[in-house]
């Protein structure tokens, strides 16, 4: 492959890459399905596919299906922190797919690799977090013509033709919705997010799980016994807290749904404000996809040696910024542990740690720690989400690829630009995945 066309850490890890790839490809039943259709029947065929999503061994299976389909994949991280360099690796050289991304890239990089999957002209997108699409309305103008789409550069007429996108995210979906509100939103994308196999499997047992697993690989900490607190009770916090009390933690709820948070005190958990968690919460774990959920306010309410970590999917959920600024201090006391020393003003702070042997106290500090850089900790600091609820989140990625092209010429007629999957591609999904656990055989189609 054209050197040009990719921009990866390391070409000699992909031994490594696919032997993970691979492993990880027997867990994914349902992917398994489709990519088999998708090798016979060839519905992607000729149609380019710009993806930005996390760079891991699940993302390399769902590129893959779409390459066995025959569409022409290029793909960039959704996330400056999240590539699995060795898979990244992988794909380029065993597979010759274009890719763009590696782990710790900074801001200009990141963007540089999103521009450069722009660069190849997708037909259909799919995202993580909405950059892509996002990054697609800055640098070209969107038209369309008998019921197709189209993007061209700016201040030129020619251009190519655009399918719609595709959204795997909670954070993604909000940003879109508020897109298509504020009429930003030129072009119909299908919320994958919103999908029934997605939100109850992926955010709830996946983020709950991988989240967990991100913390205790970053701190080696005991859970038992501690104030657990998670912010926001939606499907991945639900699934946060689930994971959390089973180990032990004392977990409370911070809402800002009456509803949601009425059924946490169902569901057994404390529900405080988080200006009242602040104080005695022991690790605050941020779930919302919303942006200043933990203030600078609410971190100078905690206590000495609390720990900060977010399983959004942007780093604005926890003011890391604004305590960068006040911070008299900081150091990386572990891989993904950032120590930051404050000037003390909580009640709860002036304790000493027990077996601590600083005098933080006496000198009116305290220590918070974030953990990760306030990113995704479920990526940052462990491997995502399991391969067997990334299977049914990538097989709706790629299932609507495939319902976009199908549909194409009807989408401009669509009422709405951000649109739910089917019912019926649910219920595909749903049975094709106890197919490939044995319970019956069968192809999964539209």
């Amino acid at each position: 492959m054209n050197k040009n066309n990719f921009d990866i850490k390391d070409l000699t890890l992909a031994p490594k890459g696919k032997l993970r790839i691979e492993w990880t490809g027997e867990h994914m039943a349902v992917l398994g399905l489709i990519r088999q259709r998708f090798a016979e029947e060839k519905p992607l065929t000729g149609i380019k596919i710009g993806a930005c999503l996390h760079v891991t061994a699940e993302t390399a299976n769902l590129v893959l299906t779409l390459k066995a389909g025959g569409a022409n994949v290029s793909l960039c991280a959704s996330n400056p922190l999240s590539t699995q360099d060795d898979v990244a690796a992988s794909l380029v050289k065993d597979f010759e797919i274009p890719v763009f991304a590696k782990k710790g890239e900074d801001n200009k990089t990141y963007y540089q690799h999103i521009k450069a999957v722009l660069s190849t002209r997708p037909n259909i997108t799919m995202d993580d977090g909405a950059d892509l699409i996002s990054q697609l309305h800055k640098a070209h103008k969107p038209t369309h013509y008998n019921n197709i789409y189209y993007y061209s550069e700016k201040g030129k007429l020619k251009g190519w033709e655009f399918y719609g996108s595709s959204e795997e995210t909670t954070t993604g979906v909000i940003r879109l919705r508020a897109m298509e509100k504020d009429r930003a939103l030129a072009l119909p994308v299908i919320a994958v997010n919103d999908s029934q196999t997605k939100r109850f499997f992926d955010n709830r047992y996946g983020t709950g799980q991988s989240t967990v697993d991100g913390i205790l690989r970053a701190t080696n900490l005991l859970l038992a016994g501690k104030n657990f607190v998670v912010c926001g009770y939606g499907w991945c916090g639900r699934g946060i807290a689930t994971r959390a009390r089973g180990m032990g933690a004392k977990v409370i709820i911070t809402e800002v749904d009456p509803i949601k948070a009425l059924e946490a005190v169902m569901d057994g958990y404390q529900v405080l404000a988080v200006r009242q968690a602040a104080k005695i919460g022991d690790i605050f774990v941020t779930a919302t996809g919303d942006k200043d959920v933990i203030t600078l306010d609410h971190i100078h309410q905690m206590k000495d040696g609390a720990i900060l970590a977010n399983a959004g999917h942007f780093n604005v959920e926890v003011a890391v910024e604004e305590l960068e600024k006040v911070a008299i201090s900081k150091r990386q006391v572990k891989p993904y542990v950032e120590e930051y020393e404050l000037k003390n003003t909580s009640d709860g702070g002036r304790l000493k740690r027990r077996g601590s042997h600083d005098s933080s106290e006496v000198k009116g500090r305290k220590k918070i720690y974030v953990l990760g850089e306030g990113r995704l900790i479920n990526l940052v600091a462990a491997e995502g989400h399991p391969p067997e609820v990334m299977d049914m989140s990538f097989a709706n990625q790629a299932l609507a690829a495939e319902w976009i092209l199908k549909n194409r010429g009807k989408l401009s007629l669509l009422d709405e630009l951000v649109v739910n999957s089917t019912s019926v591609v649910q219920r595909g999904i749903a049975n094709s995945y106890q197919s490939g656990k044995g319970l019956w055989s069968g192809y999964i189609y539209l």
